[in-house]
C-alpha cells in the first residue's frame, strides 16, 4: 500500500518516533489524523503538517478509543484506509517491585487499545472492502526479556492478535502488519535503560531508521517484519530452541537486575 493520498490514524504520533513518522508520512502526501493524550505537543505537530489533523484522546479507555475513532471517522469524512497502532508505554524493573497500576495502564495502552481502535474502525474497512491495520509491536513480542516482563508480555499479546486478525481477515481485502523493531532510541527508553544498555552492548537503533523501514513494510504490503541482526535471528532460534536463548541471557540478565533494582 502505497502511502500518498491515503487516510491514516496515527496513534502516539507526538512521541519520539510517532513525530518522525507523521512527518514522513506527510511529506509523501497522507491525509493524517493524528492521536496522542499529549493536546500541546500533538497540536504543535498538526501545524506543522499539510493535511493533519490532531485528535487529543486517551487510549487507555475503551470510551477513549472509541471516541477517538468517531472523530477520526467525522473527519476523514467516513472513511480510513489505514490504522497504524504505535503509541506504547514501556517498563523497565524487577516484577516483584512493578506497580500493579502501571501494569493496567501498561496492558490498556499496549495491547487493549490496538484491539479497542481496531474493532471501532474495522466495521468501516469492511464496508470500503479495503484497508490495512499496521500494529507495531517488538523483538520483546517474541523474545521474553527480563526486567521488562510487562512489556514482553503485552507486545506477546498485540504479536498473537495481529496473527489471529490476519487469519480471520484472509478472505477480506484488509491486510494486517505486525512490525517488530529492536531497541529504539526514543524517550521511552529512560536513563536507567539506556544505561544498563550500554553496560550489556545492547543493540538500539535510531527512530529514523526504524521509521524508513516501517514504510517500507507498509509499502511492500508486508505481513511482519522484524528489524536488527542478531536480533531477528535470536526470534527464530527462540521459537526452536528456547533452553538455548535462556542460557545465552543469562549474564546479561545479571547486569540488567542491578539497574532494575537501582534507585539512581
Amino acid at each position: 500500500m502505497e502511502v500518498s493520498n491515503k487516510r491514516i490514524i496515527l496513534t502516539g504520533a507526538a512521541g519520539g518516533m510517532g513525530g518522525i513518522l507523521a512527518r514522513e508520512l506527510a511529506a509523501r502526501g497522507a491525509r493524517l489524523i493524528l492521536v496522542d493524550a499529549n493536546a500541546e505537543a500533538l497540536n504543535a505537530l498538526a501545524g506543522e503538517l499539510e493535511g493533519a489533523t490532531a485528535v487529543v484522546g486517551n487510549l487507555s479507555t475503551y470510551q477513549g478509543c472509541e471516541a477517538v475513532a468517531a472523530e477520526a471517522l467525522e473527519t476523514l469524512d467516513g472513511g480510513v484506509d489505514l490504522l497504524i497502532n504505535l503509541a506504547g508505554l514501556n517498563s523497565f524493573a524487577a516484577f516483584e517491585d512493578e506497580d500493579p497500576a502501571r501494569i493496567e495502564l501498561l496492558m490498556h495502552v499496549n495491547v487493549l487499545a490496538p484491539m479497542w481502535l481496531t474493532r471501532a474502525l474495522l466495521p468501516t474497512m469492511q464496508r470500503q472492502g479495503v484497508g490495512r491495520i499496521v500494529n507495531v509491536g517488538s523483538i520483546f513480542g517474541s523474545i521474553g526479556f527480563a526486567y521488562f516482563t510487562t512489556y514482553s508480555a503485552s507486545k506477546f499479546a498485540l504479536r498473537g492478535f495481529s496473527e489471529a486478525l490476519r487469519r480471520e481477515l484472509h478472505d477480506s481485502g484488509i491486510k494486517v502488519t505486525y512490525i517488530a523493531p529492536r531497541a529504539v532510541k526514543t524517550p521511552m527508553n529512560d536513563d536507567k535503560v539506556m544505561r544498563m544498555g550500554a553496560a550489556t552492548k545492547m543493540n538500539m537503533d535510531s527512530p529514523e531508521d526504524v521509521v524508513k523501514k516501517i514504510i517500507a513494510a507498509i509499502n511492500n504490503d508486508r505481513k511482519d517484519i522484524y528489524f536488527g541482526f542478531p536480533e531477528s535471528l535470536f526470534v527464530r532460534i527462540n521459537v526452536m530452541f528456547p533452553r538455548l536463548v535462556d542460557k545465552a541471557l543469562a549474564a546479561q540478565n545479571r547486569i540488567a537486575r542491578k539497574f532494575a533494582k537501582s534507585n539512581d
